[in-house]
């Protein structure tokens, strides 16, 4: 599969919507999960986006990393719904796919599930589209492998992803793809799923990337 069929179906596909308005799909085909999450779809999406004040995220009762609150806390009410599927004893395989405010809660997914699932550490895959910044403060090595599989696929100047800015203290995790030519679009249209679309087309030999699950 190209990362452009991936984008297609994380863009096109229906999904479950939950009381605190975060949109979430998944697929299990032969022990393999793929988890979605939608781009923003409400006024109550966009307030999360815009609450930077950073959040600790703990594990086993210790923090491990500071990140965006608004996304953080999002996530947090998705766990009760994503970790029966990440447990499930028939997953062998995971790859986690979100676009813009998906793309965040999706990078903080892939954390969870290398946290969850150790015996998939190897072949953890995530692709965050129009990914914001999520991750705030020095992050050690120790736990930048936690999303040492998770690619941030930036369209040039799209405003997204370099939002909340450097300045602040935000951060990438992962590897960063960018695609694209710079003076393009502005910042907001490269943000544009039909843009992204475009370049991913454009960018690789027979419709983009090849994803390996």
């Amino acid at each position: 599969m190209t990362l452009y069929e991936l984008f297609f179906r994380c863009v096109t596909r229906p999904y479950i919507r939950t009381p605190y308005f975060a949109d979430y799909a998944f697929d299990l085909t032969d022990g393999h999960l793929t988890v979605f999450f939608q781009d923003s779809d409400g006024v109550e999406d966009w307030l999360n986006n815009l609450d930077f004040p950073v959040a600790p995220c703990e594990r086993e009762g210790k923090t491990v990393f500071y990140a965006h609150g608004g996304f953080l806390r999002l996530w947090t009410s998705l766990i009760p719904r994503i970790d029966p599927l990440l447990t499930n004893g028939q997953v062998n395989t995971v790859t986690v796919v979100g676009y813009s405010h998906g793309a965040a809660l999706g990078l903080l997914c892939h954390e969870y599930a290398w946290y969850r699932r150790p015996d998939l550490r190897a072949t953890l895959t995530g692709y965050g589209f129009g990914c914001p910044r999520v991750i705030w403060g020095k992050v050690t090595d120790d736990v930048a492998l936690r999303w040492r599989g998770f690619t941030v696929i930036r369209n040039r100047e799209d405003i997204v992803t370099h939002l909340p800015p450097r300045f602040l203290g935000y951060t990438h995790v992962g590897s960063l793809l960018e695609i694209g030519e710079r003076g393009k679009y502005t910042p907001i249209d490269a943000h544009r799923p039909e843009s992204i679309a475009r370049e991913l087309l454009l960018h690789g030999e027979s419709g983009g990337y090849s994803v390996e699950k």
